[in-house]
């Protein structure tokens, strides 16, 4: 396992591409009796910061409004060992409570899954259409943000089993939020394989 920050600009790229790739992850919490409670979910990326929605009397939600600490997984199967990728990592989870940066992320959503678009409005007894239509009313939906503090990056093309770390500070992520928050506000949906990677790697502040 390796964990020089030299690389970092280069992993956090293959993490963003990787991040770009894929649309399903597997997100774990914490449940009150000390059980992790693994779920898959759909997740949109802007930059490094993932969101999902989840249904407010989910379990997982009532698991991060006690505990917000997460692990997810992230990957596929590929044909040839050494084309195998893949990201783990742990990170905070929060409710987006800001009305224009949920509705930045639905429009962004969109994009990303665009046959949801061609999905009718649900009716209410229909719990789980909720959390797929077009536009989630916040009332029965809640937007969830992770913010990575660490990512493990799997790369089988540097050797089998091959993983290298990526911490991110608390500035890292301010930082990145901060920067955001302009495109959330003027309600424009950037490409979501365009994105910058921050300069500041390494934990800490």
């Amino acid at each position: 396992m390796a964990s020089d920050t030299k690389r970092a600009p280069k992993q956090k790229e293959l993490i963003i591409r990787l991040l770009n790739e894929h649309r399903v992850m597997t997100i774990a919490t914490n449940r009150a009796d000390g059980w992790p409670q693994a779920t898959m979910v759909g997740y949109i990326n802007d930059g490094f910061l993932l969101y999902c929605f989840v249904a407010r009397n989910a379990q997982k939600h009532a698991n991060i409004l006690r505990d917000p600490r997460v692990s997810i997984a992230i990957g596929s199967d590929a044909a040839k060992p050494l084309d195998i990728k893949g990201l783990s990592l742990a990170g905070l989870a929060s409710v987006v409570n800001d009305q224009t940066e949920f509705d930045y992320i639905s429009a962004l959503r969109l994009k990303r899954y665009p046959e949801y678009a061609a999905l009718p409005a649900p009716v209410l007894r229909e719990g789980a259409l909720k959390r797929i239509s077009p536009q989630p009313a916040s009332a029965a939906v809640v937007m969830l943000r992770i913010a990575p503090e660490i990512i493990s990056v799997l790369d089988y093309s540097k050797g089998f089993g091959h993983t290298d770390l990526v911490t991110f500070s608390e500035r890292d992520l301010d930082v990145r939020i901060g920067s955001l928050r302009h495109r959330w506000d003027n309600n424009t949906v950037a490409d979501p394989s365009i994105t910058e990677v921050p300069s500041s790697p390494g934990k800490g502040t």
